[in-house]
């Protein structure tokens, strides 16, 4: 059976993971791939070496050290036009539409900062912003004929086995409830369904992100589930399975996020 591969990951800095990134697409070969924390101006994107490597079709848009995003894909596609969220110009968001029609849409939330009190921390209140701005598009432009994909580091773990301590998690930014409950209506929103949790049953641990601070990140194994795939209802009976690649946690110079695979039947 034929498959189409949508991948996302938190590559923390394409430029200084090209080891990493060039490795990961030859041995699995996505159709697409979407990159956050890209972290480089456009004119320092390293488009020469990933067209070699078979993604000739390519948008990205960055800035020095911060953000960035990019759509990588083995097939043709044009780009769609999206609003500056929350009035930034910060390189957090791009989409595009395949040659199939299938649109991707690929989203860097935010983190928020370490104090989940909009009040005290004005990088809290620009991520409850940003998904409330999120929710707001996805209510005006919703079209349940397109397909369409969202994914990204949505830096939100919603569920409760989500996160490695529910109880120890939920006054720490990403796990708090008013952040879940922004990222459930913006999922509401246009009945996006969890393509991963699709495949793992809510009460299965599940982690896309262990934080460098471990000594031994699979020892202790104190993850989040902050990297996300979403599809249009009408997308739903083409799921066939889901990759999570652990392994590229080990990998050197290693992202904190691993990539997140969602494989379609065509």
């Amino acid at each position: 059976m034929s498959e189409f591969v949508v991948t996302t990951w938190n590559i923390n800095s394409i430029r200084l993971r090209m080891k990493l990134v060039l490795r990961y697409l030859a041995d699995q070969k996505p159709d697409v791939i979407c990159f956050q924390e890209t972290k480089t101006m456009d004119e320092f994107f390293p488009a020469n070496d990933l067209a070699a490597a078979g993604y000739s079709h390519q948008l990205f848009a960055g800035m020095k050290s911060y953000n960035g995003v990019a759509i990588l894909s083995r097939h043709p596609m044009t780009r769609i036009g999206l609003p500056d969220w929350c009035g930034k110009t910060d390189c957090r968001t791009m989409a595009a539409r395949l040659d199939n029609g299938v649109e991707i849409y690929n989203f860097y939330v935010p983190a928020g900062g370490d104090i989940p009190d909009p009040e005290q921390n004005d990088k809290f209140a620009h991520k409850l912003d940003f998904v409330r701005e999120m929710t707001a598009y996805w209510q005006s432009n919703r079209n349940d004929k397109t397909r369409r994909i969202i994914l990204g580091d949505f830096n939100i773990a919603p569920m409760e086995h989500d996160v490695w301590s529910h109880k120890q998690l939920l006054d720490v930014v990403s796990h708090t409830p008013v952040e879940v409950d922004l990222l459930t209506k913006m999922q509401s929103s246009h009945d996006w369904v969890d393509a991963v949790r699709h495949f793992v049953p809510p009460d299965k641990k599940l982690y896309s992100w262990w934080s460098y601070r471990a000594r031994d990140w699979r020892a202790s194994n104190r993850g989040r589930r902050l990297d996300h795939i979403w599809v249009t209802p009408n997308m739903a009976p083409q799921l066939a399975g889901y990759d999570i690649n652990m392994d590229a946690r080990d990998w050197d110079p290693p992202s904190d996020h691993v990539p997140v695979s969602v494989r379609l039947k065509k």
